[in-house]
């Protein structure tokens, strides 16, 4: 357990909390613990994690200017809907997409569980879009992915990013419950104005 990881696991705690409540600044204390995990993993040879790291600072931004364009319009972060279909296909080219990741990572680095960190890359970029296009669809997938996450931070003798990580499964399941009570009074507000 070493400083940086410690820091970055705060910072992390803080991102993910913000995130739950919709808060704006989410996107500022996550891209700060995108960079602090990026060279904790590259140090540990998790480097889907680490290049993980890279596409969710791109996805940041995204994320970042989706919101407060939503915002803008609708003077509140709404939450959207994701079509089953959309689902499914979306989480079909993440497997892909990680598995052939993986085979590069194992066939050409010397990454510790290439297999494993490849696949949590890709459904975590996977969750992360989904989060910065709001859809509840993403505290489910969290949930799973976080899970897994645990074991192989467990493996890897990273125990405080696995206890972060354990964290950030009951927040990712706070998370969903608070975003479906979003939605059901954004559901609520919409009935009653027509209604009127």
């Amino acid at each position: 357990m070493s400083p940086l990881e410690i820091f970055a696991v705060l910072i992390s705690l803080i991102g993910v909390g913000l995130t739950v409540i919709r808060n704006m600044w989410c996107w500022l204390f996550n891209f700060f613990a995108f960079v602090l995990y990026a060279y904790l993993f590259y140090e540990f040879k998790l480097y889907g994690e680490t290049i993980l790291q890279f596409f969710f600072m791109v996805v940041n931004f995204y994320g970042f200017y989706y919101w407060l364009k939503r915002k803008q319009q609708d003077h509140d972060i709404r939450i959207e809907p994701i079509a089953v279909q959309t689902a499914v296909i979306q989480m079909t080219i993440a497997a892909v997409g990680g598995l052939l990741f993986g085979l590069i990572l194992k066939n050409f680095t010397d990454a510790a569980v290439p297999m494993l960190d490849s696949q949590l890359a890709a459904f975590s970029l996977l969750a992360t879009y989904w989060t910065s296009r709001k859809h509840i669809a993403t505290w489910v997938l969290w949930v799973f992915v976080d899970i897994i996450y645990v074991g192989m931070f467990i493996y890897k003798d990273l125990f405080l990013t696995a206890a972060l990580y354990a964290a950030f499964v009951l927040m990712a399941a706070y998370g969903w419950y608070q975003w479906e009570k979003v939605k059901r009074k954004q559901i609520d507000n919409i009935d009653l104005k027509k209604s009127v």
